[in-house]
């Protein structure tokens, strides 16, 4: 009964578009009040409290205002110019100095919708300029961004993190590999789609020694903030979420007095911009947190997993179904929220078949990442569409291959665990 009214609420509340984490809310707080033998209203304010007190957790607003601060500050702009410096003039080059930038900018976000923007704004313009369709550089922009969750610092690794206790410093190195193999898979379908195009032929520049070393010093500040992020980390000099506060005085400093881009006026406007992405999260955060201890208490997550392992005990067809029903959740929920919620129900199934809980990590983020790339829900579509004018129907075609080539890696990150595992079995 608890289960039936639980998620008949909250789907009832997303049909009439109420906020994901207003939702989580008052589906917690229906089945307190009006189903018998649920638990008390109590336990929502307590759970609300429990799900905010956690020093992880603070490293999530830190690195949204360090990625705000460092995009004002124009760290995005010079990672173009650079990654245009290097490999510009390769054939295809301007797809493919996207796709690196992509990866620069998510070394120091931590946020897909945000690697969109920072890049898009930049890149999708230039692009169109030298013969580029919108189409085709919305829709690589789109997928690319998806990369800003897996190359740490990442939010979503954070989130599961903290759900999953597991150790936040090697989901951050987990992400590594599958990020850059995302990477080059971006890069190998652009070229394929640009095989027949001269615009390919068109942004073909002539290689400068002297450009890369300019643009090189330009984003040289850029460039060390992961380097000092991780390195931090993983030389034991501070934690992830002490990370995320060093992060903020860097991209401060760099921004006010290095690039100059951004002035003490402009800091007000960064800072309310920062608190409303956060508070957004924090919402969700704290209040899937109840909606989950909700679930646990009616052994929602017990039955669901005893579901999935009767349907079949082979290990790779219950990953399959896994990843089948990530990939659905992804297309209709937040990334944040499905974390929170999805951790505790298919977290037990995943290692009681013997996956490790970094691997799930994982493929858990890459099926959630994927989701940011398809409609309804795809937040990267909506901010690449707003940017290059073109409507989410003609980018989600558009966006086709690369959503083929995420799949291919998706079961490649998911039945090759070797990928997710190779750098933290090295810390």
């Amino acid at each position: 009964m608890i289960a039936a009214v639980l998620f008949l609420s909250l789907f009832l509340l997303l049909f009439i578009s109420v906020p994901i984490g207003i939702c989580l809310g008052l589906a917690t707080m229906t089945v307190m009040l009006f189903v018998e033998g649920a638990p008390p209203l109590v336990l929502l304010a307590r759970s609300v409290v429990t799900g905010a007190d956690s020093f992880p957790l603070i490293a999530v607003p830190l690195f949204v205002l360090a990625g705000d601060l460092m995009q004002s500050g124009g760290m995005s702009r010079r990672l173009v110019a650079f990654a245009n410096a290097l490999i510009g003039h390769i054939r295809a080059g301007l797809a493919y100095v996207n796709v690196l930038a992509c990866v620069f900018f998510a070394a120091i976000s931590g946020s897909s919708p945000a690697t969109v923007a920072a890049i898009g704004s930049n890149m999708i313009p230039e692009m169109e300029k030298v013969g580029y369709s919108r189409r085709f550089s919305g829709a690589l922009t789109a997928s690319s961004g998806m990369i800003g969750v897996m190359i740490p610092p990442s939010i979503p690794f954070i989130i599961y993190g903290v759900t999953a206790e597991v150790s936040i410093g090697k989901l951050f190195l987990a992400g590594v590999v599958p990020g850059l193999l995302f990477a080059l898979m971006f890069m190998f379908v652009a070229r394929i789609l640009l095989r027949n195009e001269k615009a390919a032929l068109g942004s073909t520049k002539t290689f400068s020694s002297a450009s890369v070393a300019s643009t090189f010093r330009s984003s040289f500040w850029a460039l060390l903030v992961p380097l000092i992020i991780l390195g931090g980390i993983y030389s034991g000099i501070f934690t992830p979420t002490e990370a995320g506060a060093v992060a903020v005085v860097y991209a401060a400093f760099v921004g006010l007095f290095v690039y100059k881009d951004i002035g003490f006026s402009d800091l007000p406007g960064i800072l309310a911009q920062s608190a409303l992405t956060s508070g957004t999260i924090l919402i969700l955060v704290i209040m899937a947190s109840a909606f989950g201890r909700l679930a646990t208490l009616a052994q929602i997550p017990a039955q669901l997993a005893a579901g999935i392992t009767s349907l079949s005990d082979d290990p790779i067809l219950i990953l399959l179904l896994i990843n089948l029903l990530l990939l659905v959740i992804g297309m209709f929920m937040e990334t944040i929220s499905s974390i929170i919620i999805m951790t505790p129900i298919l977290l037990p199934v995943a290692v009681a078949i013997g996956v490790d809980p970094l691997v799930f990590g994982v493929i858990l983020t890459v099926n959630l990442a994927i989701g940011f790339c398809t409609p309804p829900l795809g937040v990267n579509l909506f901010v690449a569409s707003g940017i290059s004018g073109i409507s989410i129907e003609r980018l989600s075609a558009g966006i086709l291959p690369f959503f083929a080539g995420m799949l291919a890696l998706l079961m490649l990150v998911t039945y090759v665990p070797a990928l997710s595992l190779a750098l933290p079995s090295l810390w």
